[in-house]
């Protein structure tokens, strides 16, 4: 059914503004709007539920430029002023080839489905708009946001000390984990330290595999193009403490500061979880910062039976958690958690329209006291609400299913010789590759590349790419708990057959012409002996 717009009084003469501004109030939502803000909301409700409902592909295909085209094409200037019409355009500029990612063949990266509850928080914390820099601008919101950060430091270890805010995602989460370190650094070296004279001395340690938000979160704190150094891993893409003592150690010989060890909690690629009680140890030793990104793994703090793999993060200075992973929340929701919370001080500036001095000695909670941002959404009711009627444990449960399927996956990718795979991930990654006959290593490449676009092309399925040593290879990430090991088997067909389609079609428009063939090789041509 259309939704009716509301009307607008009729004009009287002179009276053209005024008319048009109360047509314009009409949009808003006050409490005289409720039933149009209602009519609206379920109109949309009902349109992005028969996309879901229809969606029997991950994506459709569909081209930058062929969709550009239907994008561009919108007059933004020409308002539709009609619900009904506005949600038809956008099933073409956007619904009709979104990437779905609650489909069980989207495989590429780490997103997930998400729960139910988190979306009705959506429209709450939408339709109240609170923001959660100061007191007087959120209330209630303050409260919760400082009671799941107290709950995520409990499941990491933390103690009463421990403090924390929410972030837009694991990049901001880490880059303010490091502005933290950074500082803490410089403060030890004294108050009379020239701060930016130390600058190009300044390092950060983290795994060769570790994300390279770390290096853009460098570049941000002005620390210069070799301040990160990569810390060589194992056989299983997991950090070596051996291989970061002795970097530690050439940093000290060198004069050089160490700001902080990043180590990992679930590789992007591959899973790895750095040793972090080793890691944890060595940090010890040589009075480091140790921050533990683990914005793809801390859905384990929710495992009954798998926790014990990040044993040792209680011992982290700073923690990046990413609830729009492995907690099934819509992006954008995260965290960073600090053991010692007075290290958030250096997150802190003053304004005295916004967060003055006395605010804070009267106690009055200010996330911006704690936040790099200053407007932030409510992001965080998306969790608590989750946690409200989810629970914990059943999250944990879908975690758990997760690394069991791709278990499952990495077993039977293993047991097929005609794929390569290059490690068994704790958590929810495969990276592998199909091995054609007769291709050289270029080709190998290529056909892995074709595989990728052609899935994506058709529909069939949507996997990421990235390279190992230098060559290239697919990768699976599992964070939908209703993925089949039927999707992946077909999916490796499919992989499969792209793959060798791809090597023959390169081998046929490389082979010689018949008729150049059999001119420089006469015999074919000749008649057989009597």
């Amino acid at each position: 059914m259309a939704v009716v717009e509301p009307p607008s009084p009729p004009m009287l003469p002179g009276q053209g503004t005024a008319s048009a501004r109360r047509a314009a109030r009409a949009h808003l939502l006050h409490n005289e709007t409720v039933e149009h803000y209602r009519q609206v909301l379920s109109e949309g409700i009902d349109q992005v539920a028969r996309t879901v409902a229809d969606a029997r592909r991950p994506c459709t295909g569909i081209s930058p430029d062929e969709l550009d085209s239907v994008v561009s094409s919108v007059d933004l200037d020409r308002p539709l002023a009609d619900t009904t019409a506005a949600l038809d355009e956008l099933v073409d500029v956007y619904l009709r080839d979104a990437i779905f990612y609650h489909h069980p063949r989207y495989l590429a990266h780490l997103n997930s489905p998400v729960a139910i509850p988190a979306l009705l928080a959506e429209v709450v914390l939408s339709a109240l708009n609170s923001s959660l820099d100061t007191w007087d601008q959120s209330a209630g919101a303050t409260l919760i946001e400082r009671r799941l950060v107290d709950w995520t430091a409990r499941r990491i270890g933390f103690d009463d000390r421990a403090d924390g805010v929410f972030t837009s995602g694991g990049t901001q989460s880490n880059l303010q984990g490091l502005l933290l370190a950074r500082e803490e650094l410089l403060a030890g070296l004294g108050a009379g330290t020239d701060r930016h004279g130390q600058w190009p001395r300044l390092r950060v340690l983290v795994s060769e595999v570790g994300h390279f938000s770390v290096r853009k979160a460098a570049r941000l704190l002005g620390l210069g193009p070799g301040a990160v150094l990569p810390v060589p891993t194992d056989r299983s893409w997991r950090m070596s403490p051996t291989a970061l003592a002795r970097e530690l150690d050439r940093c000290r010989r060198r004069g050089e500061h160490v700001v902080a060890v990043v180590a990992t909690a679930g590789t992007t690629d591959f899973g790895s979880i750095d040793p972090l009680p080793e890691i944890a140890a060595r940090c010890a030793d040589a009075g480091v910062w140790l921050h533990v990104d683990a914005a793809y793994g801390g859905g384990l703090l929710l495992s009954r039976t798998r926790s014990h793999l990040l044993t040792g993060i209680d011992r982290a200075d700073s923690v990046t958690i990413d609830f729009h992973k492995t907690f099934f929340q819509p992006v954008s929701s995260s965290a960073l958690v600090v053991r010692d919370g007075t290290a958030l001080r250096h997150a802190t500036d003053r304004a005295d329209y916004l967060n003055p001095r006395w605010m804070a000695d009267r106690d009055i909670p200010n996330q911006v006291d704690k936040s790099l941002q200053t407007t932030r959404r409510f992001d965080a009711l998306k969790l608590w609400l989750t946690l409200r009627v989810t629970g914990a444990d059943q999250l944990g449960e879908l975690v758990d299913e997760l690394v069991e399927r791709t278990s499952e996956a990495w077993r039977a990718l293993s047991a097929d010789p005609r794929f390569e795979v290059v490690t068994r991930s704790p958590l929810s990654t495969v990276v592998f590759r199909h091995l054609p006959e007769g291709a050289d290593p270029e080709l190998v490449d290529e056909a892995n590349l074709h595989a990728r676009e052609a899935l994506a092309g058709t529909g069939d399925a949507v996997v990421a790419a990235t390279r190992v040593r230098g060559r290239h290879y697919l990768k699976l990430t599992l964070l939908n708990p209703r993925t089949t090991v039927e999707d992946i088997t077909r999916l490796a067909e499919l992989v499969a057959e792209h793959a060798g389609d791809h090597v023959r079609a390169h081998h046929a428009d490389t082979a010689p012409d018949t008729a150049e063939r059999r001119a420089a090789c006469p015999s074919m041509t000749s008649s057989p002996s009597a």
